[in-house]
């Protein structure tokens, strides 16, 4: 088949045949050429393969044969049946042979059909092919479109004009190329010139690249080879070595869903996050909890568990109800009394360790009383994660008594305390590198997606270990991220930054002069010894309100006046020099 142009290519396809495979021959975009087509970048090159899978009509332009001007009509044109009809202009016969009434007045010719018109010109003409077969005075729109052999007919629609039109649909194509995702919709007035070859490519596959959570739902394709399109796009979100080497080009082994469930932990002192694995084979102890108040307290009780704790700070008690706390003090939380703003916490204070059964003192603490706490722990056995997760519900702080002994570097076991923070079932996959078969990692497909092409080729047969993954260390903006996902559990904001300090400031703020020593700052009142008093000096005492500014302060407080301490009191000199000279001025 020759080469045509895309336009008469797609008006003349029957659509019955598709799908068919074009050819990229020359055109506007000859060697190569990036354009947007429907908000997608695409290329296409000479040579190039596209497989037409659909076409629609979007529009058809009328085009008036006599003066050029053009309108577009809609794929539902139906004349006055159901698309507004343009406004008419007078019917003049100009001529003898031009009938008296327009044709919409004629009874044979229906307004909303069309019908042949003489062909001046290169146009042939289709009245054969109107008449032939059909018992109806036209064609609809869609049936004219039907008659097209490579050039435009002129045609007549009373609903429309006097004169003769041309029809141009517009279609849009919908094709696919190789390793191309997304269906691509391209107009059918795109300048290219195309050769169809459906018959010697039945051979060529398009592939169509995926994502790695389409593979996850893909477990019968798998274990499977795969090679890395695109990498994955947005922030990080794991600290670990291999992240960066899933890139374009890479190849990996893909070997399944992995079955372990993770919790999501955090160091409080140091401010670093973990995602555990529950394949981690480290050993925890349960550490005390810390409380800050009485409200912190009541959210920590647990349905039927009492909640032992040892007063860390002193508080001061409020009247005769609420006596004061110390230091040292134990106190038994058994739970709430009350509703509304009197709502207290019912504790027990132990009186000693001495102390016998029905000896103590029953407290109701308000739920703003602060203070610290620190729960009364004694247990010291070590638990693996999910025993430690039955005995403990989350959250809980703890503390790594025993590393990983199959991680090289188990980086919980240096931290002093370790916050479990809540247990995620994300799906993970089971990967690793091809150069790398025995090392594997597992990757979370919703959070790191990326674009692959599965490939054909054998897969080392064990599946590979990941020991790396028992402990992946998170980036703190995805950890707030998932932190507000987590259902029922408000998120901390991140951390703000420390405010920087002004420039030109010193210490507490004070701007140093511009002239002299800077001044020193407020020495405390024990460092500061009581001057001797002197006897007050007799000074003039202008009768001025009050309102004219401070009142100066007396002279004999005992410090220098050519301290610098003073110099404030410039300002009240000046204002009673002004106040002496409107005197002078203005006698009362």
């Amino acid at each position: 088949m020759e080469p045509l142009s895309f336009q008469e290519y797609i008006c003349s396809l029957d659509t019955a045949t598709l799908p068919r495979i074009l050819r990229i021959c020359s055109g506007v975009y000859f060697q190569g050429s990036v354009y947007e087509i429907s908000g997608n970048e695409c290329c296409l090159s000479t040579g190039d393969l596209l497989k037409v899978v659909a076409v629609a009509l979007q529009k058809v332009i009328c085009e008036d044969t006599e003066t050029g001007q053009t309108m577009e009509l809609p794929p539902t044109f139906k004349g006055e049946q159901g698309y507004p009809v343009p406004a008419r202009t007078q019917w003049v016969p100009s001529s003898q042979a031009r009938p008296l009434q327009p044709p919409w007045a004629q009874p044979h010719c229906p307004t909303g059909l069309f019908q042949p018109a003489p062909a001046p010109g290169p146009y042939p003409t289709l009245r054969g092919l109107f008449l032939k077969g059909t018992g109806q005075r036209g064609l609809t729109l869609h049936q004219a479109l039907g008659q097209w052999d490579r050039q435009p007919q002129p045609l007549l629609c009373p609903a429309i004009g006097p004169r003769a039109l041309l029809l141009h649909p517009v279609y849009e194509v919908h094709a696919t190329m190789h390793l191309r995702r997304d269906m691509v919709k391209i107009p059918s007035t795109l300048e290219v010139d195309v050769e169809d070859v459906t018959e010697a490519a039945q051979h060529i596959h398009f592939a169509r690249p995926l994502l790695l959570s389409e593979v996850l739902g893909m477990e019968a394709a798998l274990p499977a080879l795969a090679e890395i399109l695109e990498g994955p796009a947005g922030p990080a979100v794991f600290e670990s070595a291999w992240v960066p080497r899933l890139r374009r080009g890479q190849r990996l082994q893909l070997h399944g869903r992995s079955h372990a469930w993770r919790v999501l932990a955090s160091a409080p002192r140091s401010g670093r996050h973990f995602l555990l694995s529950s394949t981690y084979q480290g050993r925890f102890r349960q550490r005390p909890r810390q409380f800050k108040g009485v409200r912190e307290l009541v959210a920590g009780l647990r349905p039927g568990r009492p909640l032992r704790v040892v007063v860390t700070q002193d508080c001061e008690g409020q009247g005769e109800d609420v006596p004061p706390l110390c230091t040292g003090d134990r106190l038994e939380a058994r739970g709430l009394q009350g509703n509304g703003p009197s709502t207290r916490l019912l504790c027990h204070r132990h009186g000693g360790e001495e102390e016998e059964e029905g000896e103590g003192e029953e407290l109701l603490l308000p739920l703003d009383l602060g203070g610290g706490f620190v729960e009364e722990a004694c247990d010291s056995k070590k638990y693996g994660l999910a025993e430690l997760l039955e005995q403990q519900p989350l959250p809980c702080e703890v503390r790594v008594v025993a590393p990983d002994p199959g991680l090289e570097r188990d980086a919980l076991g240096a931290l002093p305390a370790l916050r479990l923070e809540a247990r995620l079932d994300q799906p993970f996959l089971v990967g690793s590198f091809c150069e790398e078969p025995e090392e594997g990692f597992e990757i979370p497909p919703r959070w790191l997606d990326l674009s692959l092409q599965l490939s054909e080729g054998p897969v080392h047969p064990p599946a590979p270990c990941t020991r790396r993954s028992r402990v992946e260390e998170l980036t703190e903006a995805f950890y707030y991220r998932l932190l507000a996902q987590l259902p029922g559990s408000p998120a901390p904001p991140p951390p703000r930054p420390p405010k920087p300090a002004q420039a030109g400031t010193g210490p507490g703020g004070r701007r140093p002069s511009a002239h002299g020593p800077p001044v020193p700052g407020p020495l405390p009142m024990s460092a500061c010894p009581a001057p001797p008093l002197l006897p007050r000096p007799a000074l003039p005492q202008p009768s001025t309100p009050s309102q004219y500014g401070r009142r100066r302060p007396p002279r004999d407080a005992g410090i220098d006046s050519n301290s610098t301490e003073h110099d404030y009191e410039t300002v009240d000199d000046n204002v009673q020099k002004t106040i002496r000279k409107m005197q002078a001025i203005f006698p009362f």
